[in-house]
């Protein structure tokens, strides 16, 4: 029997059962708010919005969305985070030693996140509540024993001429695992710092019959690369010949519903997935019960949550950020409604639009999930084609066409006679059929806008369908390959273009 499995899974379950479920959410995220402005009333960001008078007020919520304004990155960065790499105290107290370098998915340099201290602690308070949630699942002792296999970008960090680290954020999260996780961890410190993707992946592959792996964690497109790798360098009819014990697999950073077909081919067992919302800025979300994919806001971690309403009431028909937008607050929000969410963090990001739409699937349990991000809106002629309503063609076209699809893309492009199409690229190793009819009935029946665009300006939908390992070179080609990167779902028509020309024979 797993003695210190039953002891470990016995205690999750304790601490579980006398935690006490947040009777007033917007309480406890009115009360973080006040934390943040008070502990950053010294910095220059807060002696320039008035924090510690907003401290004060009746109503801070109120004072503190009246005096500061909405910031996205360019903003922030040139009017703060550009002095906080050289100075202390600018957005947050003291000088961050790390900063995360966003995985982007265009060719544009990286954005530079400030990563402190009590931001570390929030990622790790949170990743502690998902942990305490396992007990509402049905797992083994025997899992509570086995090791983790976090697949990551390097945690191989440069040392920046400001004096601070960088590096993406599972990179400066594997630099700063606890102690006591250490002996858990894999693959280890020593191989998450090769920079190579291939490399490292290949090292993993290597040790793979070292380790008892009882979960996973990572993007499921790189996942599903390494598991491939495994099972190809040791001859395995499934990872489970390795891994017997393999039994959850923790995902994020895009929708995991594409990728669930093609990952299961690589299991010979139903795994228990867990779905996790955590980003360069911070983890906001985690998947706290069985028999469901949405995640439960973190609301008592350190982090305050405003939201826009993705719709006319807060941004234009081409996606862009209204001057004056609506936004709301916890208790404000509607279950169903679309919305850009907005984040004040220990790390001294103040109402910052980080780009990504939620919807609330339940406000009782606080769960959310991802539906997109603001910029992945295909608007070009009218169509207003959000994240949410493309994916949902894919997995239409998929059920139709009988495909797996686990990467796709699409542009809007124009010809030298100024006639204008929707160019999609869909990872798909199935041959190429009448897709484009299939994926344009669909949006015709289901968005009204787009249904209008294609009677108007939006004059042919094309369909190009290339292999998923075609799309993972294109990326390695432009340097985003492994980790964090992800294939971005719309694009301009010159990156459609050099995704074209590339996949040429």
């Amino acid at each position: 029997m797993a003695i210190l499995g039953s002891i470990v899974k016995s205690a999750i379950e304790l601490k579980h059962a006398l935690t006490t479920d947040l009777l007033n959410p917007y309480a406890r995220q009115k009360a973080q708010l006040l934390q943040l402005i008070k502990a950053a009333a010294p910095t220059s960001f807060g002696l320039y919005y008035g924090f510690r008078n907003i401290a004060e007020e009746e109503d801070p919520v109120a004072a503190f969305q009246k005096q500061v304004p909405i910031f996205d990155y360019e903003r922030m960065h040139n009017m703060w985070w550009q002095r906080q790499q050289k100075q202390p105290d600018i957005t947050w107290p003291g000088q961050p030693a790390y900063f995360a370098l966003s995985s982007g998915t265009t060719g544009k340099e990286s954005k530079r996140i400030p990563v402190t201290r009590e931001m570390l602690e929030s990622i790790r308070s949170v990743g502690l509540a998902q942990a305490e949630s396992l007990a509402r699942f049905d797992l083994p002792p025997e899992l509570f024993e086995k090791e983790i296999l976090m697949l990551g970008s390097s945690a191989k960090l440069q040392q920046h001429p400001n004096g601070h680290l960088e590096g993406e954020i599972s990179g400066i999260n594997t630099n700063n695992i606890p102690n006591w996780f250490g002996g858990f961890y894999r693959p280890g410190l020593e191989i998450a710092s090769i920079d190579n993707w291939d490399e490292r992946v290949g090292a993993i592959a290597e040790a793979a019959p070292q380790w008892d792996i009882g979960a996973l964690a990572g993007i499921p497109s790189w996942v599903q690369l390494m598991l491939k790798a495994i099972i190809e360098r040791h001859q395995l009819s499934s990872i489970h010949d390795i891994w017997p014990g393999l039994s959850v697999y923790a995902t994020g950073g895009v929708a995991f519903e594409p990728y669930r077909k093609s990952l299961e081919k690589l299991f010979s067992r139903p795994l228990i997935y867990l779905d996790t919302y955590l980003a360069s800025e911070g983890f906001f979300a985690y998947n706290a019960r069985p028999g469901t994919m949405n995640m439960q806001l973190a609301v008592d971690h350190g982090i305050f949550y405003e939201f826009i309403p993705f719709d006319e009431r807060g941004f234009d028909e081409t996606g862009a950020l209204l001057d004056s937008p609506q936004v709301f607050t916890l208790r404000e929000v509607e279950p169903g409604q679309e919305y850009a969410l907005l984040i004040s963090t220990p790390a001294g990001a103040w109402r910052y639009l980080i780009g990504d739409c939620i919807t609330f699937t339940d406000l009782e349990a606080l769960e959310i999930r991802i539906t997109g991000r603001t910029k992945y809106f295909l608007n070009v002629v009218g169509s207003q084609l959000s994240e949410e309503k493309l994916n949902a063609a894919v997995r239409h076209l998929e059920q139709q066409a009988g495909l797996s699809i686990n990467e796709f893309a699409v542009a809007a492009v124009e010809d030298e006679a100024g006639q204008f199409a929707h160019q999609w690229v869909l990872g798909t190793d199935a041959g190429q059929q009448e897709l484009s009819a299939i994926l344009d009935r669909f949006l015709k029946d289901s968005n009204k806008n787009y249904a209008v665009a294609r009677s108007k300006a939006l004059q042919e939908v094309r369909v190009q369908a290339l292999p998923n390992d075609t799309l993972y070179h294109w990326l390695e080609s432009r340097k985003k390959k492994g980790g964090q990167v992800k294939m971005p779902r719309v694009m301009k028509a010159e990156d459609m273009q050099d995704l074209l020309d590339f996949a040429r024979p």
